[in-house]
């Protein structure tokens, strides 16, 4: 199986100058872990999780005034479409993280996470008949 077939192409995407609360709002809404960061200043590509969030409030720091650009990770492993879906998991396994930008043409076309890797490889419930 493919990548693109496990990937969410529903991205959510911030820039640097959002606060961690509107990040956090936005991520909570949509009800996602990750957001692709994208900073026009450096046509760089970034990633913001829910742990990056929970870190700096965990560090005592204000959602209000701390930036996504202060929490994202910058060196982001990225895979294509075209990937299978165990050389993602591979990649996530080996780094430590649990999300993974998918990249097509130079942007981003999708996330692949743990929990869309596990969907892959664990069948459907099966419905017992009463």
């Amino acid at each position: 199986m493919l990548v693109r077939d496990a990937m969410s192409t529903l991205i959510l995407t911030l820039g640097p100058a959002h606060t961690l609360r509107q990040a956090a709002t936005l991520m909570s809404g949509r009800r996602v872990g990750a957001a692709v960061v994208l900073d026009p200043e450096t046509s760089g590509i970034g990633i913001l999780t829910e742990r990056d969030i929970l870190n700096s409030l965990g560090a005592g720091h204000d959602p209000d005034r701390e930036t996504v650009a202060a929490h994202t990770t910058n060196n982001v492993v990225f895979c294509t479409p075209e990937a299978t879906v165990l050389e993602a998991a591979e990649a996530m396994a080996h780094g430590g993280f649990r999300h993974l930008i998918v990249l097509e043409g130079g942007g981003p076309v999708g996330i692949v996470s743990v929990r869309d890797v596990i969907r892959c490889w664990v069948p459907a419930r099966r419905t017992v008949p009463a």
